[in-house]
């Protein structure tokens, strides 16, 4: 579950997957007292519980954590802790995706941010379907999907509202964009063909979810496995 609290990313892992402890800034256990200040970098807690769950939710909802780059959290009872975690959300569906045409990437630019082409799903849509009506609608170009990428859940609030939003992402084949061009409507500014190298250069001005999906299908190109 690929999860994205204020676009920071939250990982979370059972007590049996390996870790290594050289890839993280600092090392906690759940009974341990830290603040929102001590949360830098990378950060690695063990034996989350429920408890370790609200408090850590409130903190990157309500602190500004910008020195905070991920948290991972390690429990026994990993399924618990998910199935909580959702619990404190409404859940939102949404699906998008990444398209390609002549080995270039498509990507929006929408708000201020470089974004990939997505929406809410509609009432007892299909998940493929609705990907495809989405991004068709945003870019006005015709597509087929080639095959699924990893889901990621990200959370905003909403009149007042909690909500956790579950994107359910597929690489994509354009078949025409000869009328291609940006959805006003959904406030999109630009649409554009990337190539891989630019992509990356734009990154920095998209979302961590957004940033995470692109760089798993880039990998995935170099070792042939989405």
């Amino acid at each position: 579950m690929n999860v994205f609290i204020n676009d920071i990313p939250l990982i979370l892992k059972k007590a049996t997957d390996k870790v290594y402890k050289h890839e993280y800034d600092l090392i906690l256990k759940a009974s341990e007292h830290f603040t929102s200040k001590d949360l830098v970098g990378d950060v690695l807690i063990k034996e989350a519980d429920p408890p370790l769950i609200d408090r850590l939710v409130r903190l990157m909802e309500v602190k500004k954590l910008k020195k905070l780059k991920s948290l991972t959290l390690v429990a026994d009872k990993k399924k618990k802790i998910i199935e909580h975690l959702k619990d404190q959300f409404k859940i939102v569906r949404a699906a998008g995706g990444l398209v390609l045409k002549d080995g270039k990437i498509l990507m929006i630019y929408r708000l201020g941010v470089w974004d990939l082409p997505k929406g809410k799903l509609e009432k007892k849509e299909k998940v493929r379907e609705g990907a495809m009506r989405e991004v068709e609608e945003e870019c006005n170009i015709q597509v087929e999907v080639v095959e699924k990428l990893p889901k990621t859940w990200h959370s905003y609030a909403f009149k007042g509202k909690k909500i956790l939003k579950k994107t359910s992402w597929y690489v994509m084949n354009c078949t025409d964009d000869s009328l291609m061009k940006p959805q006003a409507e959904e406030f999109i500014e630009e649409v554009r063909w990337m190539t891989p190298e630019e992509v990356q250069e734009v990154l920095p001005n998209a979302y961590t979810s957004i940033a995470f999906v692109i760089r798993h299908y880039l990998q995935s190109l170099k070792t042939g496995k989405v």
